[in-house]
């Protein structure tokens, strides 16, 4: 079953880690993603760009409007997934807890659905 691990920051925690503190998560997603490869469970990871950089865009009665930033105002945004495929959601879970920034935020699991609505 895949799963994404969806990572979210918060700035101001970010702000407050030490240079050493910041080169161990990067570190540690290194150690992570040589892990998860070799397990062969990993799928595929990206990491987002600041949310001040996105745009939002909302179709109200088929007109698009488009406005910077993101949809909603929150100390913590999303900044990076790792899609996974395991044998179940505990699995999930453990290779969560491994991502080093969840010692620092939340990192939420949740499965992939196919068409009609099954998880796959």
């Amino acid at each position: 079953m895949k799963y994404m691990l969806m990572i979210y920051m918060n700035t101001d925690t970010w702000e407050t880690l030490s240079k050493q503190e910041r080169e161990e998560v990067f570190e540690g997603h290194a150690a992570f993603i040589k892990t998860i490869t070799e397990s062969g469970e990993m799928v595929g990871t990206e990491a987002l760009a600041n949310p001040a950089n996105s745009v939002t865009v909302r179709v109200r009665d088929g007109v698009p409007a488009s406005t910077d930033g993101p949809y909603a105002e929150a100390k913590e945004f999303f900044c990076g997934y790792y899609v996974v495929d395991c044998d179940s959601v505990k699995r999930a879970a453990e290779l969560a807890a491994m991502i080093p920034d969840a010692r620092y935020t939340g990192i939420e699991v949740r499965p992939f659905m196919g068409q009609g609505g099954a998880e796959i």
